[in-house]
């Protein structure tokens, strides 16, 4: 039987600017929703010890890694999916899902295996208290082999992402997001007949949301996402799909992943500064969940950009696709600027949700304020990278990527290191991204050139 002419998706008519609104804001919301998973997490596990919230912010680098991947993939994905809507092709729509739902399940397994392996001697190479590594021991295992959910849920919530049906995206992060916040105290403290768990329960919290989010996905997916037709009947990983899957998705992997690198590297330059090196680390732990929160909803919006990009570049509408990218970064900077002045005029606040000690509140407030004016700098390239993976030219995103965060980030962080003062290790943020937006507007005028017009 022939498979029906396809019919003129919203991404191709809806005037941008709430089409834009459309697309991301239900992704905004479920990702400032989902930023309440590290956050809650680590405040409640403060109450443990700070012991127990450095163990966590060590595991960080390790979760980030496995983000990358499904993340990453799943960017791929989407990005595929859209623009074969596009182009009106039902079959390349069917194969392009059903392949990346074979790739979520195979980034698991490697993550579940890499677990056994790895996880003792990447704690045991951040610090020399015993505490903290059983701790992060704990808690990552949990993570990681139970985290099957979590990459289930990235991939199915990209296939309604990349229809238009972010609404039902929001559905499943919310789903998610509300377990976690309400059974991570109930697991840690051993609340009514639940046993206390301590850190074990705040990874169990964690990985029973993903898991209960992926099924919602799933379900969601088989029954209102009719622009794909799922089936495994018959179905073979495709190796020419898996390639144009990861020509986008891989510059975002190595994206995040190198993140994870800088994020264990930076651990290390901060375990020099002897006496203050489990609580400078926990600091820095600290600032990425509050991080995430500011940077969360910026990423959602730039997950209902993509499609609208991708499909736009698709169909041949180049002033759509400029009209989309200049809303975007306007909302994006729009949601920094509130997240500057938060971190600017409420450091003390924001830590004494963590239960900070004198100690840390000395470390972290200074730090807060140092790095928060480069987040408007993130805005724009944040955005940007989002554009050169929705046209297909991704390589751009991973080369500012490494070059801020390797070549700049980094190297400045350790010389800074080295004048024996941990507040202006803090600095090398801001360097890093005044150096990364330059290099983000250079290739955007290249893209724009060549691929928009």
């Amino acid at each position: 039987m022939q498979e029906k002419p396809m019919q003129e998706n919203k991404m191709g008519v809806m005037p941008v600017g709430r089409l834009l609104v459309n697309m991301s804001l239900p992704m905004m919301i479920s990702m400032f929703v989902l930023s309440l998973y590290n956050i809650v997490d680590s405040i409640f596990v403060s109450q443990i010890s700070e012991e127990a919230l450095a163990a966590v912010s060590m595991a960080f680098p390790f979760q980030i890694l496995m983000v990358s991947f499904g993340l990453g993939t799943a960017v791929g994905v989407n990005a595929l999916l859209s623009m074969r809507l596009g182009q009106k092709d039902q079959e390349a729509v069917n194969k392009s899902a059903m392949n990346g739902i074979f790739l979520a399940v195979a980034t698991y397994v490697f993550f579940a295996i890499l677990c056994l392996i790895f996880v003792p001697p990447y704690f045991k190479s951040q610090t020399q208290n015993q505490t903290i590594v059983g701790y992060g021991i704990t808690y990552l295992n949990i993570c990681m082999l139970f985290g099957f959910g979590m990459f289930c849920q990235m991939m199915f919530d990209r296939l309604l992402q990349a229809t238009g049906r972010t609404i039902w995206t929001m559905t499943t992060q919310l789903v998610g997001a509300i377990f976690n916040i309400i059974f991570d105290p109930i697991l840690i403290f051993g609340i009514g007949p639940f046993p206390k768990m301590g850190i074990a329960g705040a990874a169990a919290a964690t990985v029973a949301g993903q898991i209960l989010a992926a099924i919602v996905s799933m379900a969601f997916n088989i029954k209102v996402n009719h622009d794909i037709h799922f089936s495994l009947k018959g179905f073979r990983p495709d190796p020419a799909v898996i390639l144009q899957i990861y020509k986008v998705g891989a510059p975002s992997i190595v994206l995040q992943a190198v993140g994870s690198l800088t994020s264990y590297t930076m651990n290390l330059i901060l375990g020099m500064f002897k006496g203050i090196a489990d609580t400078a680390i926990a600091v820095y732990g600290v600032y990425f969940k509050l991080n995430s929160f500011v940077f969360m909803p910026v990423f959602g919006l730039n997950s209902g950009l993509v499609p609208i990009v991708a499909y736009n570049y698709g169909a041949k509408k180049p002033d759509r696709i400029k009209r989309a990218i200049k809303f975007a970064i306007i909302a994006a900077c729009i949601i920094m600027a509130v997240g500057v002045c938060i971190f600017e005029f409420f450091p003390e606040r924001l830590f004494g949700m963590f239960n900070a000690s004198d100690k840390m509140l000395e470390i972290g407030v200074p730090a807060l304020r140092s790095i928060a004016p480069s987040f408007m700098g993130a805005a724009v390239c944040i955005c940007l990278g989002s554009v050169f993976q929705a046209l297909g030219s991704a390589s751009y995103s991973m080369f500012v990527s490494i070059a801020r965060q390797l070549l700049f980030l980094l190297p400045s962080a350790y010389l800074l290191s080295l004048t024996g003062k941990i507040n202006n290790v803090w600095w090398s943020f801001l360097i890093a991204e005044t150096i990364s937006i330059t290099l983000s507007l250079f290739f955007f005028a290249r893209v724009k050139k060549k691929k928009i017009g």
